[in-house]
């Protein structure tokens, strides 16, 4: 049995609330922050987006480690950046569509 099976019933019968769910994800979010080192715990992940970039930035390998390294890190700024000004750029439209017509 996969982890959580015993509890697809639950959703599916619609037993928990988004708001209840919302609260045992940050209870078990918390629960694994107190007893563990976040940035040990996230680190592979990290390590495998920044290869990403650094993929982006110097297909063929022909920098050096450490100016490549230097050069993802930018990339990975500008992705990031892009995220929020393409949330900016949604919010703005969301909020025009609400606002009322004059």
């Amino acid at each position: 049995m996969r982890a959580g099976a015993q509890w697809d019933f639950c959703l599916s019968e619609g037993i928990f609330d988004p708001d209840e769910m919302t609260l045992r994800g940050r209870l078990g979010a918390y629960v694994t922050h107190s007893r563990h080192d976040s940035r040990a715990i996230t680190q592979k992940a990290r390590e495998a987006f920044l290869r990403r970039f650094e993929r982006e930035v110097d297909p063929d390998q022909t920098l050096a480690p450490d100016e490549r390294r230097r050069r993802a890190r930018y990339a990975w700024k500008a992705y990031f950046t892009r995220l929020a000004l393409k949330r900016r750029k949604r919010h703005r439209t969301k909020q025009k569509k609400a606002s009322p017509s004059n």
